[in-house]
């Protein structure tokens, strides 16, 4: 999918000696494309782990939603045998997100054709919709933890948008109009009022929902389209660009902590997500690999190439989308898609460290 100086605080200071390996990393299962050899039509544009990290759902260029029990795969199994609930789409699609407090049967989606769209998961059936985006491609849609009934959509509109379906049949509350095409938006996960936006004027912003006059943070540093953002925790921001590089930002200070280095990424949405109980920061790679980084140290901890199991590889084939489960500390699930339609979940364990 293509798209358009303080010191730090102790707890944040650059660790310069080498990244510490403390994670085992392996695969635990892989879910197969239906085309062998994978086809651009298979590409995954979006994965989201739920929030009790039991499922996780899929979509992309394939015009599915496609809904997985993460911890009862086969280690080796295809798309249509896994798969426990499919609803296709009018449009591609670009991102997913559960909506909190549906007890998990609320998926909202938004697509290429400019709309957002809920989905009642049982009946397969759009329960709310929304075509505020002048038709263009709405590239991110996140929930409120402070009122899930309120979303925010970025598109290629160039506005931010956040709506209530309560208000006005889900007309806008707020718009941010940024002049560039918006990849990225993400609320706090932590209960505040805050709201990151990645652009692709190369910066990317935090605002409070209650006054959206001015950002209340601007992150000037990357060189090229900003396309996720994440917060890491409840003052810091971890964005990613297509200048090649992760950076992580203090919201207080607008500074600068530390830039990660190692994938490789120019043109395309490769994934971003965070794994917040332990600093673990995971993303897909125009080098067909997916790369973890702690986030003490601006080299990757552990790199996992993505080629097929059996052992068949295309040439332009590209990790394109990652998130994590958020649910244990001492043991993490990251969940990775490519280009070719493949899904590899990966388990990792912290080692017993010996000097």
């Amino acid at each position: 999918m293509n798209h358009p100086n303080p010191q730090p605080p102790n707890s944040d200071k650059e660790d310069t000696s080498a990244p510490k390996f403390e994670w085992d990393f392996l695969v635990s299962a892989v879910v197969s494309s239906p085309v062998t050899g994978g086809h651009v039509s298979d590409t995954l544009g979006v994965i989201e782990v739920n929030s009790s990290g039991t499922l996780f759902a899929t979509g992309g260029i394939a015009r599915k939603i496609r809904i997985y029990n993460l911890h009862s795969l086969p280690p080796l199994i295809d798309h249509a045998t896994a798969c426990q609930h499919c609803i296709c789409t009018p449009a591609k699609l670009s991102s997913l997100k559960w909506k909190p407090g549906s007890a998990g049967k609320i998926m909202g989606s938004a697509d290429y054709d400019g709309v957002v769209t809920e989905y009642d998961l049982e009946t397969k059936m759009p329960v709310f919709e929304r075509d505020e985006h002048s038709g263009r491609r709405v590239w991110s849609l996140d929930y409120s933890s402070m009122d899930p009934a309120v979303g925010a959509s970025g598109s290629d509109d160039g506005t931010m948008q956040i709506w209530d379906p309560r208000h006005d049949a889900g007309k806008c509350v707020a718009k941010v109009h940024f002049g560039s095409p918006v990849c990225c938006v993400e609320f706090s996960p932590f209960g505040g009022a805050l709201v990151a936006v990645g652009c692709a004027d190369r910066k990317a912003y935090v605002y409070d929902v209650r006054k959206m006059v001015d950002p209340v943070a601007v992150f000037d540093g990357h060189q090229r389209t900003v396309s996720y953002a994440r917060f890491l925790d409840d003052r810091t921001v971890v964005t990613s660009g297509t200048d090649g590089c992760l950076k992580m930002w203090d919201i207080e200070d607008q500074r600068l902590i530390r830039t990660y280095t190692g994938h490789t990424n120019q043109r395309r949405f490769v994934g971003l997500s965070v794994w917040r109980h332990q600093g673990l920061i995971g993303c897909g790679s125009e080098s067909n690999k997916v790369f973890v980084y702690d986030k003490r140290w601006g080299e990757p901890i552990w790199v996992h190439g993505f080629e097929p199991e059996d052992g068949t590889r295309s040439e332009h084939g590209f990790v394109s989308s990652i998130c994590w489960s958020q649910v244990v500390d001492d043991e993490c699930t990251l969940v990775g898609g490519g280009s070719d339609g493949v899904v590899k979940i990966f388990s990792g364990k912290r080692k017993l460290l010996t000097d």
